[in-house]
């Protein structure tokens, strides 16, 4: 089986190129910049060149492709606009993967992106899943309340550095998992036929509220967090005004986020049913207090060693 990934460069989807290509897939990646994505050949990958903003140079990846997974989405750092990758890209991927005659399409979103239609990656990712539903193509939808990886630089990395960290007053438990097992769910799905043409929601076994992970990354540290408590009225009044102008609609966009994810229990869903069209043990996927710990033995050991290099040059 061929097995086409785009955004295979991103924190997930490389995670996704891994376990396809462990588990014997022959993995094919859509890529914009072939030096940069270089890794992903070392592994085993082959990368072909395509541009979501550009439809013509897609077509030549479907060939002898039996199943897409799109783990690719626009970046706050990308120059492309939203609209042009998540949706008008993702348009010419379904239309592609219906001529290709496509197995299994894996589509990854966002934990209850139809509730927040004014959050415009949102409310693509929902019109997305839609479209994929009605497109004829047997599919596969998992969909996160967020990673591992994005709660370093949102708890861990401010703690070190001693910065402060905003959180709101009402802060609801949240599902994160590793985009490590969150690829392993991806791949195994493939081989799953009761998957097919179903919607999973996926996290870890644990919830975790911001007050709690912030107390765990303080132990781990060894030192104490600087919080900033902020009422989730803040957020809202303040993404009203910045919506009024264009040139802050980006800031607008992110702010919309944070009054998600820090204000809707929503976020807090229950994934037995995912594990069990799995067959997953719970207790194999990776826990978030395991995680932080190694985070901060890799850390602190380096930072350890490199006062040590200063002190004996001195």
């Amino acid at each position: 089986m061929t097995l086409l990934i785009l955004g295979g460069t991103g924190t997930l989807g490389r995670q996704i190129v891994r376990k396809a290509l462990e588990n014997g897939f022959q993995v094919r990646c859509i890529v914009r910049n072939k030096r940069a994505a270089n890794f992903l050949k070392e592994w085993g990958a082959e990368l072909v060149y395509g541009d979501l903003t550009l439809p013509e140079t897609l077509p030549p990846s479907f060939q002898g492709v039996t199943a897409i997974i799109d783990a690719s989405t626009t970046k706050t750092t990308d120059d492309n606009d939203v609209l042009d990758v998540d949706w008008y890209g993702k348009l010419i991927i379904i239309e592609l993967s219906q001529y290709a005659q496509i197995k299994r399409f894996i589509f990854l979103s966002i934990l209850n992106s139809e509730k927040y239609p004014y959050i415009t990656l949102m409310q693509i990712k929902y019109r997305i899943e839609k479209l994929i539903k009605s497109s004829g193509i047997p599919f596969t939808i998992f969909k996160y309340a967020g990673f591992f990886q994005t709660l370093i630089n949102e708890y861990a990395i401010p703690i070190l550095e001693k910065k402060p960290i905003f959180i709101t007053l009402e802060s609801p438990p949240i599902s994160y998992i590793d985009t490590q097992d969150a690829a392993f769910f991806c791949i195994k799905s493939l081989s799953i036929k009761e998957t097919q043409n179903k919607t999973f929601a996926t996290g870890s076994a644990q919830a975790w509220k911001s007050e709690e992970i912030i107390e765990l990354c303080e132990k781990l540290a060894g030192q104490k967090a600087q919080t900033l408590t902020v009422p989730v009225i803040f957020f809202k009044k303040l993404r009203q005004i910045t919506g009024f102008f264009e040139w802050s609609l980006q800031v607008s966009e992110r702010l919309a986020f944070v009054e998600v994810i820090n204000n809707s229990s929503n976020f807090t869903s229950s994934i037995n049913y995912t594990y069990s069209i799995l067959d997953i043990n719970p207790k194999e996927i990776l826990d978030l207090d395991f995680f932080f710990q190694k985070y901060f033995e890799i850390i602190l050991n380096t930072l350890e060693k490199i006062n040590k290099t200063k002190t004996s040059i001195i």
